[in-house]
């Protein structure tokens, strides 16, 4: 493998005739798929450079990007971080690819339940992260008027609705 370019958070390489991305610290995300007990969605919204709009997704984040840790350490952390909540339990669901053509990195997603309100959330140093309560009955809705309104739903909300319709709001 050769390395193409060494930045201080990501690296572009070769192997062989394919080019991509890997993270300089780790290699891994967690992702959580949290609702609160009066059955709300929490997902984070955020400027993300790269696409140039604010991203609404669940609460996310590297795990180990600070130094060892174990993604449910890290799914706790940001959740906490992110949102402000802490869960009483956080399921772990499974790790799948986040963009397997561009990247190496791989995201392990996991399910929190017993949620409690306990900081104000909005992420660390210049995060700027506004934090969405969306209703789970109308979140087609909301997720909808979120895109009228010009932001970038990332696809993977999709799959934590899956989640979180299966295992409805505290019932693990």
């Amino acid at each position: 493998m050769e390395t193409l370019y060494q930045g201080k958070f990501l690296n572009m390489v070769r192997d062989g005739r394919w080019e991509y991305c890997e993270r300089v610290r780790n290699t891994g995300a967690a992702m959580i798929f949290a609702c609160t007990p009066d059955a709300k969605v929490l997902l984070v919204e955020e400027y993300r450079p790269p696409i140039a709009a604010q991203s609404i997704c669940f609460p996310a984040g590297l795990i180990g990007d600070e130094g060892p840790e174990s993604g449910l350490v890290a799914a706790k952390r940001e959740l906490l971080e992110e949102t402000g909540y802490e869960a009483a339990e956080m399921r772990y669901l499974f790790t799948g690819p986040s963009s397997p053509g561009l990247t190496s990195e791989t995201v392990s997603f996991y399910l929190a339940s017993g949620l409690r309100k306990v900081a104000a959330g909005g992420g660390v140093d210049n995060e700027n992260i506004l934090v969405h309560e969306a209703p789970l009955a109308d979140i087609d809705n909301w997720l909808s008027e979120q895109m009228a309104a010009g932001k970038s739903i990332d696809p993977r909300i999709y799959t934590g609705l899956y989640f979180l319709k299966a295992f409805p709001c505290n019932s693990l």
